[in-house]
């Protein structure tokens, strides 16, 4: 019986997540660091602000955002693979953060009531959910008005040779990664699969404003392999 996309994605976060953020720095070359910490400065998060991380998987993103707001603000981050989520939470009590909550949920249906967030965001895991529209129309439901809706992912680059590299790698050499440096060939070629058939920038930028958010900007990261893409709601 073939799995929906839903089963297979939480079983490969839920094989996975011991080695997750090893692997998130071999596959990028620490790049995702430099990409993380240019979305916060444009994002200009401001001190007591409420954040939500959706697909927040071992908290990264989530802690940056509690570093932002401070003691004074609240931090949500929300995850459907609870092994992901147990990282994190280890990570978050660790560093004492009293301040941020995680929560095992899923990105299609958020727990959370309207216009509750002045941020929320989404690191690499859009390309992962069922329905991206969905995702962003419910992103958009749950941040405030004048809030912004962010989204740092994997993207296609357009440059004629590079876009060809950028895919040969992900198909055949990422893989390999996993399998060398945590024994998972297989869920790492799914991630490639998902990286694939991801909608490019101009593409998803049209689905933000699907979803109802205004002023939508983005930029690319080396190359176009990774974009972030920030919306307002009005």
């Amino acid at each position: 019986m073939q799995q929906s996309k839903e089963e297979r994605v939480h079983d490969v976060f839920e094989k996975i997540s011991e080695d997750y953020d090893k692997m998130n720095s071999v596959i990028s070359f620490q790049q995702h660091i430099k990409w993380r910490k240019d979305t916060m400065a444009r994002m200009d998060v401001q001190p007591g602000s409420k954040a939500l991380d959706v697909c927040c998987g071992t908290a990264d993103w989530t802690i940056a955002l509690a570093d932002a707001v401070g003691p004074s603000g609240e931090v949500a981050g929300l995850d459907f693979s609870q092994n992901m989520l147990n990282v994190g939470i280890e990570k978050v009590k660790q560093l004492g953060l009293q301040h941020v909550t995680l929560i095992h949920g899923n990105a299609m249906e958020l727990p959370f009531p309207d216009n509750s967030f002045d941020y929320v965001t989404i690191g690499f895991g859009l390309r992962n959910v069922p329905d991206y529209l969905q995702v962003l129309k419910e992103m958009h439901r749950v941040v405030k008005p004048g809030g912004k809706v962010v989204c740092l992912e994997t993207s296609q680059p357009t440059l004629f040779g590079y876009r060809q590299l950028f895919f040969f790698y992900f198909r055949f050499i990422m893989p390999l990664f996993g399998k060398l440096f945590a024994k998972s060939y297989e869920e790492y070629s799914w991630l490639q699969e998902s990286a694939r058939d991801f909608p490019g920038m101009k593409e998803l930028a049209r689905l933000f404003e699907q979803a109802g958010l205004k002023n939508v900007k983005y930029k690319p990261y080396s190359g176009g392999a990774a974009a972030v893409h920030i919306g307002i709601k009005k």
